[in-house]
């Protein structure tokens, strides 16, 4: 998984879990427009940390895979 794609994983993981964007943010510790900003993408000066909270939040990890090919590093959630 790509950068680009994080965003929309996390964002069909929570809707799976019938979760809103205000309790995922809440159980999380981030406002839910930081939430918003990380499910479409625009991570900007979201840490990692961040996005491991919100990501273990949900139940899952991030994984760090080698990467195939080129482009940008991959991730899996």
């Amino acid at each position: 998984m790509n950068l680009s794609e994080i965003g929309t994983k996390i964002r069909a993981l929570r809707k799976e879990q019938k979760m809103t964007q205000e309790s995922l943010a809440s159980l999380a510790g981030i406002s839910r427009v930081t939430l918003a900003k990380v499910e479409k993408g625009h991570f900007g000066s979201v840490s990692v940390k961040t996005l491991d909270i919100v990501v273990n939040a949900l139940g899952y990890e991030i994984d760090l895979q080698m990467k195939s090919g080129f482009g940008l590093p991959v991730l899996d959630v």
